[in-house]
């Protein structure tokens, strides 16, 4: 292949650099993104400009759904729920030569009802473009604004206790009902769950989800 290598570099050198112009939230929890609006513009010129396009060829899901019980205080115990959804996809990136590669993406999104699915899909795309063409959009977020060094470790638990459970751990996240109920359910969550990266990509989309938008 000689020509979607040249495309490619040329796609590279036209979308040099993306703006985290969207400020999400405020105080120690705001920070900087990039619109998924901006990443599909740019490239979808980038692209076209230089013969190329890019197609989903296979889309690999895992679904996990948390149900609660909230007491409201007007109308008594309700039933809540939170869809976490998370995909691996694959592209295909067509050359009008012929030529093609196959490119990867993955993403996750939570959503109370139905749109958790169309949130990882939408991310899995962003991300592959970004990463695939090593396009630099400003400095990396952590996760976290604590260093985990800094987070005390939670007391001892009674023998009796039962371990926390992923689905525990899962309830606490889904549940929150905005950032600092969020942060105080991070905290209270075992050495064990804070590493799964399930319960990490739930609480990172549902930081997302909870931020105020403009």
């Amino acid at each position: 292949m000689k020509q979607i290598p040249q495309a490619i570099v040329s796609v590279m050198k036209q979308v040099r650099g993306l703006e985290k112009n969207s400020r999400v939230g405020s105080g120690r929890q705001a920070y900087d993104g990039t619109r998924d609006q901006d990443v599909k513009e740019a490239f979808n010129a980038a692209l076209s400009d230089n013969g190329l396009c890019i197609m989903p060829t296979s889309i690999e899901e895992e679904t996990d759904i948390a149900r609660w019980e909230e007491n409201h205080p007007q109308y008594g115990p309700k039933q809540k729920q939170s869809v976490f959804t998370k995909v691996k996809t694959k592209y295909l990136l067509l050359h009008e030569s012929g030529e093609s590669i196959e490119l990867a993406g993955y993403g996750h999104g939570v959503d109370p009802q139905d749109k958790g699915a169309g949130k990882a899909l939408t991310y899995a795309l962003k991300n592959c473009l970004l990463y695939s063409f090593l396009t630099p959009v400003g400095k990396i977020d952590d996760s976290d604004t604590t260093h985990s060094n800094d987070i005390a470790s939670a007391p001892a638990k009674k023998p009796s206790k039962p371990a926390q459970t992923k689905q525990d751990a899962v309830a606490l996240i889904a549940g929150a009902k905005d950032i600092d109920e969020l942060s105080k359910a991070w905290t209270s969550l075992s050495a064990e769950n804070k590493q799964n990266s399930d319960v990490i990509g739930l609480k990172d989309a549902r930081k997302a989800e909870l931020q105020p938008t403009k």
